[in-house]
């Protein structure tokens, strides 16, 4: 697992030990990019369920103006912190230890790339694209990344969300939301 592009291309990242994470391939992570048209430049991230942090980090990487990482598990905050060092990205990043329905319960800001990749059989993933949408927390034409197992099982988006993308990859399914005007 690495960086692909940008400020920190090529630089390897740390994974904690043990099953509890999951981290994206670096094909699968290169198609995400491939497919929200690399126009991450100036942009505010937001990576839920991060992990090792690898999707927020190859947006800082590709000149996202800052990005904040959210997980529950302390070993998963131990490695974003250590991967944002190893690649000189934690200027523009914040990490959170918590939940992601707890984190986005005390969201303020607005971000225009949201990246969600949770534990898979599980509600996780319905819940939080339900409560962004409901909190209404991307900017006007921003995109949600949605990782699942395939087929994909995201809710359906409502008002001016809308799916702009779904593509499988194995076993793997990406699934693109963005918001409109309404």
């Amino acid at each position: 697992m690495r960086v692909i592009t940008g400020e920190a291309k090529g630089r390897r990242l740390f994974s904690p030990d043990g099953a509890e994470t999951r981290p994206t391939s670096d094909f699968v992570k290169q198609a995400v990019f491939s497919m929200i048209r690399d126009d991450i430049e100036g942009r505010r991230a937001l990576d839920l369920f991060a992990g090792t942090g690898q999707m927020g980090i190859e947006a800082l990487s590709r000149g996202a103006v800052c990005a904040h990482f959210v997980d529950n598990a302390r070993a998963a905050v131990c490695v974003i912190k250590k991967n944002l060092e190893h690649c000189r990205l934690e200027a523009n990043a914040r990490v959170f230890q918590c939940g992601a329905m707890e984190f986005l319960s005390r969201a303020k800001e607005k971000y225009d790339l949201i990246f969600i990749d949770p534990p898979y059989r599980s509600p996780l993933l319905d819940n939080t694209l339900d409560e962004i949408i409901r909190i209404d927390l991307l900017r006007i034409g921003g995109i949600i990344v949605c990782e699942s197992p395939a087929p994909c099982t995201a809710a359906r988006p409502a008002g001016a969300y809308v799916q702009c993308g779904a593509r499988a990859y194995g076993r793997k399914a990406i699934t693109l939301y963005t918001r409109q005007r309404q």
